[in-house]
């Protein structure tokens, strides 16, 4: 995911650490009701079904994928948490394939640190369910990015793993597809978003010395795994997070 040091143009986007491509502002896609149907494919159980729940034709959003996938724009999409830590969203598009980045970054650390990756190596799960709440919900101190509580629901579900939902988690999910989608079974479609997860198998979370920590084998957030996040980052995210 990372790369050396790299030519940036000066309008270009940045992220410590991330010096894959030409990152621009996503922001625009957000209010595109084709968008989340893209964005949430991969925790889709189906083209099909997906093209029914959510009531898009296939032409229209390949037209879109397109543009998501174009090689000289990578878009990019920042949550920002009230601890000072952002969550950057990155669309890479790179030669060595195309995937959906989940970094974090706070500006004391020299780089941005991955949560999970949505691609054909896929990397994660990166976030609880009580985190995904908390990260959507939270209002930062100061600074841009996406700020609507039911967008960064969405933003940021794909990174989700978490074997153990509350009972109201489908609800909470259906709202939010509700206000940004033109899907006409909102509650169907978010449980059945919930039952897949994304590419990985949802996650145990346990809490060790009061770190949220996980039992995935693809996770950076399991500390048993050899290319886990230190342990003072994982304290630090944890803490971000809660």
């Amino acid at each position: 995911m990372r790369a050396g040091p790299s030519c940036h143009h000066p309008h270009m986007l940045q992220i410590p650490g991330y010096d894959d491509g030409p990152l621009t502002l996503g922001d625009g896609y957000l209010t595109d009701p084709l968008f989340w149907p893209l964005h949430l494919y991969a925790s889709s159980p189906g083209e099909e079904a997906q093209r029914a729940a959510y009531g898009v034709a296939k032409d229209a959003v390949m037209e879109l994928y397109r543009k998501l996938s174009a090689d000289d724009e990578w878009p990019m999409f920042t949550v920002p948490l009230a601890s000072g830590h952002v969550i950057h969203v990155v669309y890479r598009n790179s030669e060595d394939g195309y995937g959906v980045d989940y970094l974090i970054h706070h500006p004391t650390w020299p780089e941005a640190e991955p949560l999970a990756a949505v691609d054909g190596h896929f990397m994660g799960p990166g976030l609880a369910w009580p985190e995904l709440l908390s990260a959507a919900r939270q209002r930062p101190r100061a600074g841009k990015g996406v700020d609507d509580p039911n967008t960064r629901l969405l933003l940021l579900f794909p990174a989700l793993g978490d074997a153990h939902l509350p009972p109201d988690a489908a609800a909470v999910l259906g709202t939010a597809l509700a206000a940004l989608t033109t899907v006409e079974a909102p509650a169907a479609v978010a449980r059945s978003l919930l039952a897949t997860q994304g590419l990985w198998v949802p996650a145990h979370w346990r809490s060790e010395a009061d770190v949220l920590v996980n039992d995935g084998p693809h996770s950076y957030r399991n500390p048993a795994n050899t290319f886990a996040l230190p342990g003072e980052r994982l304290r630090e995210v944890s803490d971000a997070l809660a």
